[in-house]
């Protein structure tokens, strides 16, 4: 797939990938119902409409884009900044990668505990034999 040509034909294909402009729009304001929904999507994404999304809710379409693999909205803000292509994480290592660190803090919590428990217990007594 080329490049898109702006931010909004990224947002657009992103959009597709979802499963069109109802799908999108109903998972962005489900109180709407899907065709009032879809109408605002589409006022969003035209270029001529006042109507514009906000910064989290294209966050929120390029987050369900790359749940079904499209990562064109990264790709395109990378390639217009200047970064490095984006290359996405795969939830299991960011999983694993999360476990890991859970685990050490867990450890350090421990440690902090123990360390907590022996000075108050070393207060604790040196209070007592200054009595």
């Amino acid at each position: 797939m080329p490049m898109p040509e702006s931010l909004n034909d990224a947002l657009v294909e992103a959009v597709k990938a979802v499963g069109g402009s109802k799908a999108a729009g109903l998972a962005l304001w489900p109180a709407k119902g899907m065709e009032a929904a879809q109408r605002h999507l589409l006022a969003c994404l035209n270029p001529d409409r006042p109507e514009k999304l906000s910064p989290d809710e294209a966050l929120h379409i390029e987050r369900l884009a790359r749940q079904r693999g499209c990562h064109v909205v990264a790709q395109y803000r990378a390639a217009e900044l200047g970064y490095a292509p984006p290359v996405p994480i795969d939830p299991e290592d960011e999983r694993a990668q999360l476990q890991r660190e859970y685990v050490e803090a867990a450890r350090e919590m421990s440690r902090m505990a123990q360390r907590i428990e022996a000075l108050a217990h070393g207060s604790h007594q040196r209070g007592r034999s200054d009595a």
